[in-house]
């Protein structure tokens, strides 16, 4: 089985602040990614014998979030806005950064709730 590497997450980044990141911290980015997404996917990543490409990617990002929120300081210290690389933020009182959307990428290894796949309804009362 093909999984996600700390070089291999460095390849995929353009954050600086991941690159340089050590081996050993990446390792556990990459780990909180793979449980995050084994909470959502049908069959846990480890049980592939290929890894998909949409996994590997939805991997990747999701660790690649995990590292820039793990390795970022002015979260810790309780800043408003910072800017990482190319890409800035703004946090509200209480807010955090977001996880990235990888719900296309996931979206035919997501069980089946037994209604129509990957479409939800939501009703209210009016």
């Amino acid at each position: 089985m093909m999984s996600v590497t700390p070089e291999g997450l460095k390849g995929y980044t353009t954050f600086e602040s991941v690159k340089k990141r050590p081996d050993s911290q990446l390792e556990k980015d990459i780990f909180e990614a793979k449980v995050y997404i084994n909470n959502i996917v049908e069959k846990p990543l480890d049980e592939h014998e290929e890894l998909p490409d949409e996994l590997e990617i939805a991997w990747l990002k999701v660790a690649q979030f995990y590292a820039l929120i793990n390795s970022d300081e002015s979260m810790a210290k309780g800043y408003k806005s910072e800017k990482i690389g190319d890409y800035s933020y703004t946090l509200s009182d209480g807010s955090s950064l977001t996880m990235p959307d990888i719900s296309s990428l996931l979206a035919e290894f997501i069980p089946d709730d037994g209604g129509n796949k990957g479409f939800f309804m939501r009703m209210r009362s009016l």
